[in-house]
C-alpha cells in the first residue's frame, strides 16, 4: 500500500459510464481525482483502461481482512448487509488504503426463522411495536439503510410493513433479504427499496417481475450466491435465479451487483471476499445483461441508489476510487479481472489478481 500526494495517469483510456474513451491523462490529487497536473508525477498507463472503483452492494463483514481481500480485488465500496457486534463493525469503517464500507448494522427478523439460530437478540422483531423501536435504535447507532429478512416463517407481513414504514420515516432505505417467491411477495407487498436474492424455488412469476419494474423496486440478485447454494448445497435450481435475473432485466427493472459475501460459519455458503464480484457480473452477462450495464451496476448504479454521490464514476472531485486494468471489459466481461493497479481513495493497493493469474 502506498500513499500518492499527486500523480498523472497519462496514456490512459477511461470508462465513462458509457463507453471507452481516448487515451487521456487522469490526476490523482491525494484523496480526489483533481485537474491541475502541475508537479504531479508522471505515470503511463500504456493504453491500458480506467474503472470507477467496483461497488459490491451485498456482503458481510468477519474483520479487516475482509476489507483487504476486497480492495486487493478492485472492491472500493461495500454495502454490508449485516454485521455484528456493533464494536466490530464500528472497528472497520473509515479505515484507510481498504475497501470503504455503509452498513446496515443489525437486520431484522423473527424467532422462529432460520436466521434466528444464529443472528443476535437485537435482531429478533415479534411485533410492530418493536418493530418501530428496532429502526429507532438502529438509526440511533448509525446504521445506513435498514435490512429486513423476508422469510417463512419470519416476521409477519404487518411487522415488515411497519419496519418499511418506519425506515422511510426516518430517511432511510429498506433492503430486504427473499430468497424464496412468497418472502419476495411479502416484500413487495411492504414497498420495500430493494430486493437482495432471487428466488431459488421458482421463477418469478411475471406480475412480480411487472411490479418490480412498476414500482421502481431495485433487484441485487446476489447470483453467486444463488448458484453456490443450489449447485454446492442442493437447495433449490439455479435455474429458477437465472431465469428471474433475464426477466427483471427484460422488463427494465434496475438491477445492481452484489455477491452476498461472508467468511461466517453459519452461512450457507461461504462466497469469497472480492473474486466472487467479477464472478458475479459474469453470470449477470450469462443472464443477459450486457456488459455496459453490468459493469454499470457495479459502479454508477450502486452509487447512485445508495446516495454516494462522491463515487461511481471517474469526475473531477470525486473519490480517487479507481482500478487500472489490462482488457476491455465491454468486450469481454471477464476483463475486470485483469487488474494492473488499484486506488482507494487515493491510496494505492496491491492487487490480488493479476492478469498472469487468470
Amino acid at each position: 500500500m502506498s500513499t500518492s500526494s499527486k500523480i498523472a495517469l497519462t496514456n490512459v483510456r477511461v470508462f465513462d459510464g458509457q463507453k471507452i474513451l481516448d487515451p487521456t491523462t487522469v490526476v490523482i490529487d491525494g484523496g480526489i481525482i483533481g485537474f491541475d497536473p502541475t508537479g504531479a508525477v508522471e505515470q503511463d498507463c500504456e493504453g491500458a483502461i480506467l474503472l470507477p472503483g467496483l461497488i459490491d452492494a451485498h456482503i458481510h463483514l468477519s474483520g479487516i481482512q475482509d476489507l483487504k481481500n476486497m480492495s486487493g480485488y478492485g472492491i472500493t465500496t461495500a454495502l454490508d448487509m449485516a454485521t455484528w457486534p456493533l464494536e466490530l463493525l464500528n472497528s472497520l469503517k473509515n479505515q484507510k488504503g481498504v475497501t470503504d464500507i455503509r452498513s446496515a448494522g443489525f437486520a431484522a427478523s423473527a424467532s422462529g426463522s432460520t436466521h434466528s439460530r444464529f443472528l443476535p437478540t437485537e435482531s429478533l422483531v415479534q411485533n410492530t411495536d418493536e418493530a418501530k423501536s428496532f429502526v429507532s435504535k438502529r438509526v440511533a447507532e448509525g446504521s445506513d439503510y435498514i435490512k429486513i429478512i423476508c422469510d417463512i416463517p419470519g416476521p409477519e407481513q404487518d411487522v415488515v410493513n411497519t419496519l418499511v414504514a418506519e425506515a422511510r420515516r426516518h430517511g432511510k432505505l429498506t433492503i430486504a433479504h427473499a430468497a424464496t417467491v412468497g418472502p419476495f411477495e411479502m416484500a413487495q407487498i411492504a414497498k420495500v427499496d430493494m430486493i437482495t436474492h432471487v428466488p431459488l424455488d421458482n421463477d418469478l412469476p411475471k406480475e412480480y417481475v411487472d411490479r418490480m419494474v412498476a414500482d421502481k423496486c431495485i433487484s441485487v440478485p446476489t447470483l453467486v450466491m444463488m448458484e453456490g447454494i443450489a449447485k454446492l448445497r442442493g437447495i433449490g435450481k439455479y435455474e429458477h435465479s437465472r431465469n428471474s435475473v433475464t426477466a427483471l432485466y427484460k422488463a427494465g427493472a434496475t438491477i445492481l451487483a452484489g455477491t452476498d459475501a461472508n467468511s461466517r460459519p453459519h452461512s450457507p455458503f461461504n462466497v469469497q471476499h472480492g473474486e466472487s464480484l467479477h464472478r458475479e457480473l459474469e453470470l449477470l452477462v450469462e443472464a443477459g445483461l450486457s456488459n455496459l450495464d453490468a459493469l454499470k451496476a457495479a459502479t454508477s448504479l450502486p452509487a447512485q441508489y445508495f446516495g454516494l454521490t462522491d463515487r461511481g464514476a471517474i469526475e473531477l472531485g470525486r473519490r480517487a476510487d479507481l482500478v487500472l486494468i489490462g482488457g476491455d471489459p465491454l468486450q469481454d466481461i471477464s476483463a475486470t479481472r485483469l487488474l494492473k493497479r488499484i486506488w482507494c481513495a487515493g491510496i494505492e493497493v496491491e492487487p490480488i489478481m493479476t492478469k498472469n493469474s487468470v
